[in-house]
């Protein structure tokens, strides 16, 4: 099943700028071959959703790795059945409707 997910991965209990832990978290979504958009409030992430969650898990391992003793995540995952959608598809969806 395809996944579209938004993320967010925050450290606790580290210093105040996180993009050391992000930039990590991308690397490992980039290796896992997902299809991501980093944006300031988190990354959306498009694949299958084993590989996304196996994915979300390593970032989490990676985090713990650099220091970090807590993190929170939230995570807001959608999923189609009646027909395939990419995370283009609903920005471009929405750019259509903003023309009319």
């Amino acid at each position: 099943m395809n996944a579209l997910v938004n993320l967010q991965v925050i450290p606790i209990g580290t210093d105040v700028s996180v993009s050391a832990y992000i930039a990590a978290c991308k690397t490992i979504l980039d290796e896992a071959g997902l299809e991501t958009e980093l944006h300031a409030n988190g990354t959306n992430i498009e694949g299958e959703w084993d590989r996304v969650f196996e994915a979300i898990k390593r970032c989490h391992e990676r985090v713990h790795e650099m220091g970090a003793p807590r993190i929170q995540t939230l995570i807001s995952v959608g999923t189609r059945t009646d027909k395939e959608q990419s995370l283009s598809d609903k920005v471009e969806s929405v750019g259509r409707r903003t023309q009319e």
